[in-house]
């Protein structure tokens, strides 16, 4: 206890009476995917089991399209509204490749699979759904956020990018990871 009260002696006189003291560092928001960043050349995404590796910068090489990310297949927002507004969209045949991608659980391939088979079951849109099990592929972008509060675990944010020429040409990121207001068809789909 006395050392203590010694150290504190030796820093009481830095903060005068009176005076408010400042933090010394900033808390500036993590930077993520930008316009002009490259798709992630990553065979970390899976499509319908396992052992289908998707690469989208390989997808993205030689056709331009969408990456939708969502925080969770099956919840209510993205099953109701995100998801279903590019399906509905009459700009979805122009849009090129789309891809739903979610990070969720350990068993996000199978949900993945599922959810598409529910939204889309004659798969007549052409999105395809896509797991990240390890969050690899949200994690290159820097669109990942812990969602344990909410989701139990790491998840991806709510998200729409447009990809051309395999780099990011648009960004639409919901600035509180799950909301809706800025990655909806509408607003994203030229």
């Amino acid at each position: 206890m006395a050392a203590l009260r010694t150290s504190f002696r030796r820093i009481a006189p830095l903060v005068r009476p009176g005076a408010t003291a400042t933090r010394s560092f900033h808390a500036s928001p993590r930077a993520f995917v930008k316009v002009g960043d490259a798709i992630p050349n990553l065979e970390v995404l899976q499509e319908d089991s396992p052992g289908n590796k998707v690469n989208l910068a390989e997808e993205f090489q030689s056709s331009d399209g969408y990456i939708v990310g969502v925080p969770a297949a099956f919840s209510g927002t993205c099953s109701a509204q995100h998801v279903p507004s590019y399906m509905n969209s009459p700009k979805l045949k122009e849009a090129g490749k789309v891809f739903v991608v979610s990070v969720n659980d350990a068993f996000v391939i199978r949900s993945m699979k599922a959810w598409g088979e529910q939204l889309d079951p004659a798969r007549q849109t052409g999105i395809r759904f896509l797991g990240d099990p390890s969050a690899a592929f949200t994690k290159a972008l820097e669109l990942d956020f812990d969602g344990s509060a909410i989701f139990g675990g790491a998840r991806g944010k709510r998200y729409a990018l447009k990809v051309v020429n395999g780099k990011v040409a648009a960004a639409h990121v919901e600035p509180d990871n799950t909301g809706y207001n800025v990655s909806m068809a509408e607003k994203v789909l030229d």
